[in-house]
């Protein structure tokens, strides 16, 4: 508990004041966002210029809170938080030559999507294979090959599914992050709300550990404490984060950000056992994709759209509400959503 702590206080304080610097520096080096012409969105014109690339110190501020916790706890750094920090990292990168691509060659829609998808694959395939090693002594690795909910059921899928289901997880995840974050705050907020809840799922799991305590519901996981952890550092570098990012903001996330914590979750879900859970707690990730394939699939079939404007956010500015309204709102359904998926992750503990 120290660790989980230690770790999102120095990552919250990291952010914090490590992201005005960011600001200056991005300022003085004209690094801000370029607003797309002909998006029917005057309100985000005032936008344009904004610093970007602000995922940076996101995960920055994770990698020094994680490191630092355990320094001075004394608690080992584990194969599971070391992979799904690994996971964030690369798909920040993947952000960041997007988000690079952006802002130095002038060209506002960044990497195209064969190669951004690539990127997300390679970095996904690396993970996904590695989480299937690295045994500890009770033969536990930090991701199975089996589906799970609550924890994992069913036979095994195999080495191959396995590697597929984990690169439809994380693309989709870091895309659906990637897809929220349209309005100041609006992602960062529905993070931190996720991510709250792997710090209360993998401190559960800790305490209900088949390796320490065997029960009829106990959890096979390897390494559920530092889930926690790593949940904890990237919840405190978003908080310190949001301070300047909270409307108006002062700096966005860019794709380094929003793709680092779509990883981060994804990862998350993995080594604790939870992938399907995962629909549950980000519902509103799943409700703001969706609202894009719909109104793609709708004006292909039907050359007619569903709403004003995808992703969902802007067709609710598009209707008249205030930018903080959404954000707020949006946030309200996000934390119904982990609050939901939490209570069945609570009751599916209990004998049946």
């Amino acid at each position: 508990m120290k660790t989980i702590l230690l770790s999102g206080a120095i990552s919250m304080i990291v952010a914090l004041f490590g992201t005005r610097p960011t600001i200056t520096v991005l300022r003085k080096r004209k690094l801000g966002q370029q607003v797309r012409t002909g998006a029917n969105m005057p309100a985000h014109m005032g936008k344009s210029g904004t610093p970007t690339m602000g995922g940076i110190v996101i995960i920055i501020a994770t990698l020094i809170g994680y490191t630092l916790g355990h320094l001075f706890t004394g608690d080992p750094i584990t194969a599971s938080g070391v992979l799904v920090l690994f996971l964030m990292t690369g798909l920040g990168l993947v952000g960041f030559v997007d988000d690079f691509i952006k802002l130095f060659m002038r060209r506002s829609l960044g990497l195209r999507s064969g190669a951004k998808l690539l990127g997300q694959a390679t970095v996904g395939v690396i993970f996904a294979v590695l989480a299937i090693h690295f045994p500890d002594g009770y033969d536990l690795t930090p991701a199975s090959t089996h589906l799970s909910f609550l924890a994992d059921f069913g036979v095994s899928i195999g080495t191959v599914l396995f590697v597929v289901w984990v690169l439809i997880m994380v693309t989709a995840t870091s895309n659906g992050v990637n897809l929220t974050d349209g309005l100041d705050g609006l992602a960062t907020g529905a993070s931190i709300l996720v991510l709250a809840a792997y710090v209360i799922i993998g401190n559960w799991q800790l305490r209900n550990d088949c390796t320490t305590a065997l029960a009829q519901n106990c959890y096979d996981v390897r390494d559920p404490l530092d889930a926690a952890v790593v949940a904890a550092a990237v919840m405190g570098a978003c908080f310190g984060f949001l301070w300047w990012n909270a409307p108006p903001a002062k700096i966005f996330m860019g794709d380094t950000g929003s793709l680092a914590l779509g990883g981060a979750l994804a990862g998350l879900a993995i080594v604790t056992r939870t992938d399907l859970l995962l629909l549950l707690l980000g519902g509103l990730f799943v409700i703001i994709t969706m609202s894009v394939v719909i109104q793609v699939g709708s004006y292909k079939l039907r050359h007619k759209r569903v709403f004003k404007m995808a992703p969902l956010q802007h067709h609710f500015e598009l209707v008249g509400w205030a930018e903080t309204t959404i954000v707020v709102r949006f946030w309200l359904i996000a934390g119904m959503f982990v609050a939901l998926g939490l209570g069945i992750f609570y009751v599916g503990w209990f004998p049946k």
